[in-house]
């Protein structure tokens, strides 16, 4: 039997309805049908709790919609679970009574479960298909992302050296400016005593010649 999108999507998820005859109609949520607690696949312990979305679910759904096996199989076994899901019955009785109705078209216990056996692989191959993806992403973002952080601490480990290295050049050139300050003062110093000694020597020198052109103006007439 052909089944569509919707109908395969009417047997696993639970939509929620309208809470208000005159309010506007809020957004459905989907719901699985699955307990979480049963997952195959082990979540991330990583991230956010997993929750059922609407884009997966029609990813998943539409592989299975895809996938549909002709004749009575699993799917049409499962509708008539779902038509009994109101019913107050026990679950045996249930599932007894949904094979009563599959049987009638020919289902057997083993072709329902093969045929399920046919849907998990599906589901299988697009989990298989998602992690591949999801590697792809984790190379491109993440790996590329690590990969710059070492260059980054390769850079850092780079000018922490030059720094170091600039901080001892700094410190040498201080030392070299101190000791070329103290070197321009004696300089400096003995530079102003020799000048010193010449004044001292020329004022000597002039002193004795004014006084004696002042003495001979005074005596030789």
């Amino acid at each position: 039997m052909a089944f569509d999108f919707k109908s395969i999507k009417s047997l696993f998820v639970v939509e929620e309805g309208n809470t208000g005859a005159k309010k506007a109609a809020p957004a459905k949520k989907a719901k699985a049908a699955a307990d979480p607690k049963k997952a195959i696949v082990q979540e991330s312990s990583s991230g956010q709790p997993g929750k059922v979305t609407d884009k997966f679910m029609q990813i998943l759904l539409g592989a299975l919609e895809k996938n549909n096996l002709p004749g009575v199989d699993y799917l049409e076994y499962k509708q008539s679970l779902k038509s009994l899901e109101k019913m107050p019955m026990e679950e045996k009785v249930r599932y007894q009574s949904a094979f009563a109705m599959a049987q009638a078209m020919g289902a057997t216990p083993q072709k329902l479960v093969q045929t399920a056996s046919h849907y998990l692989d599906v589901l299988k191959g697009e989990e298989s298909k998602f992690q591949q993806a999801l590697a792809g992403q984790q190379s491109s973002k993440i790996a590329a992302r690590k990969e710059k952080i070492k260059q980054l601490e390769s850079i850092i480990q780079q000018k922490t050296k030059q720094i170091q290295q600039l901080t001892q050049d700094l410190e040498k050139h201080k030392k070299e400016v101190g000791a070329l300050s103290q070197e321009i003062d004696r300089a400096t110093s003995k530079m102003e005593t020799t000048k010193n000694n010449f004044i001292a020597s020329y004022n000597a020198l002039v002193s004795q010649i004014l006084k004696d052109v002042e003495n001979m103006k005074k005596y030789l007439k």
